[in-house]
């Protein structure tokens, strides 16, 4: 059975459920799931999880992001990207070094309203469904992070008169941030494109196309491509087991003493060095969080 992590460079146009059940098909596999949400208009970086290594989908999806985005000023729209409709036009005068004063108020840990096309739940319905029917609900706002945020140098694609560079928590709509320096600049503004190039550690350089996956798939190739689960966890130090005994007890999820470990998250390899689980060692034993070898 296939199990692995593939980071599919997202083409325009597909939702995230789409590339999922896309390669559902093509692995012949139920359990797949996804780490982000991408918008439809949205490309780049989805880390797909397959098989047993859907169990790491939460560790991934709660990853700082990293985006590349069209800022388009003077247009309003009730989706706050220019798929949506229009709602307002305004003419703009706006200088570079005035968009780049006004990124500072935005960046650092904010709040956002999270717009009515979006899949955020209230009182058990999709903000989404509801705006199809023309209807607005009142929505809290949402404490998120943003980490970076700048005007990148160079002419701006058509259709945008600025690309940022965004790099933010989970949780943080994009489309919300262009929407609100809009209207910090006095113009309104709204997304104008949006590619994501990072994402739980992964980059555009770690990503395939869905043609090359199937391509793959074809030549009876495809689980070449799946990366192994614990590369979502590059960044977490490694703890090698050095008896079968310890290995049996992470194996049975028991803890294990481990007083010569710093207290922290660890990887955990058996002696053969098969990933067994990510761990956490805490006043000198090492229990496991998640659990990650073929049962």
């Amino acid at each position: 059975m296939a199990s692995g992590i593939i980071i599919i460079d997202k083409p325009a146009g597909w939702t995230s459920m789409d590339v999922c059940a896309k390669l559902r098909g093509m692995f012949h596999e139920k359990r797949v799931g996804h780490a982000g949400t991408l918008d439809p208009m949205a490309t780049g970086v989805l880390p797909v999880f397959i098989g047993r290594a859907t169990r790491a989908v939460e560790f991934a999806a709660d990853s700082d992001k990293e985006y590349i985005a069209g800022l388009k000023l003077g247009v309003v729209t009730n989706t706050q990207d220019t798929t949506g409709e229009v709602l307002e036009e305004r003419p703009v005068d706006v200088t570079r070094n005035q968009v780049r004063a006004a990124l500072a108020q935005f960046t650092g840990a904010i709040e956002q309203i999270p717009p009515m096309y979006s899949a955020v739940k209230i009182n058990g319905k999709k903000l989404y469904e509801l705006a199809r029917k023309g209807r607005e609900v009142e929505r809290r706002p949402r404490p998120v992070t943003i980490r970076s945020l700048e005007v990148l140098d160079g002419a701006a694609p058509e259709g945008s008169d600025f690309v940022l560079r965004v790099v933010c928590s989970k949780g943080t709509y994009v489309r919300t941030l262009c929407h609100d320096i809009g209207q910090a600049l006095g113009c309104g503004g709204c997304m104008s494109s949006l590619r994501r190039v990072k994402a739980a550690g992964f980059t555009p350089e770690d990503s395939v196309t869905l043609e090359a996956v199937q391509a793959a798939v074809d030549r009876g190739e495809g689980e070449s491509l799946l990366l192994p689960v614990d590369a979502c966890f590059a960044g977490v130090p490694v703890l090698v087991l050095k008896t079968a005994g310890a290995e049996k007890k992470i194996r049975n999820g028991a803890p294990l003493s481990a007083r010569d470990v710093p207290d922290g998250e660890y990887r955990v390899y058996g002696m053969d060095k098969t990933f067994l689980a990510l761990g956490r060692a805490a006043d000198g034993k090492l229990s496991t969080v998640k659990s990650f070898f073929e049962v």
